[in-house]
């Protein structure tokens, strides 16, 4: 499995994954798509989906939806973990390559490649599975903008 650039250097930090789970909890879509918190650290974030009937398309793969919220609030997770207090982020914007169809447990990790002042760049890897193989399902890139919010 191919992960973001600085995959190891992620440390696991309980007081950041336990700010990070209450974003989670806070958005009520999120948990009703049944998006898990694996773990997150210092400008990092790994979730979960494993996928149901209920997250496919026509084709019987993951719909892009479904794909691209799960990027978009694991980028935004990773973005958060970089807040001041009293700070939080938004999307201002983001690309999403689907690579291939999304099919079992999709697995998401995001890292901050930039933090700024204003906006944290952010990219986003979605991995799937494929017979006993996982693979690289989408790549996201995307610009968090930091707002006034505490979570």
């Amino acid at each position: 499995m191919s992960e973001p650039a600085g995959a190891a250097t992620r440390r696991p930090d309980p007081a950041l994954r336990a700010r990070v789970a209450r974003i989670f909890e806070g958005a009520p879509f999120v948990a009703d798509i049944g998006l898990q918190l694996v773990d997150a650290g210092q400008g990092w974030c790994e979730t979960a989906l494993p996928l149901a009937a209920r997250h496919l398309q026509h084709g019987g793969v993951a719909h892009a939806g479904v794909i691209s919220t799960l990027a978009d609030h694991t980028a935004g997770a990773a973005a958060q973990t970089l807040c001041a207090p009293g700070q939080t982020v938004v999307t201002a914007e983001f690309k999403l390559n689907l690579l291939r169809p999304g099919q079992g447990r999709l697995l998401c990790v995001a890292e901050v490649l930039k933090a700024g002042r204003n906006f944290h760049v952010v990219e986003a890897e979605v991995f799937g599975q494929r017979g006993s193989e996982q693979v690289r399902v989408a790549k996201f890139n995307g610009t968090m903008a930091i707002v006034a919010g505490d979570f």
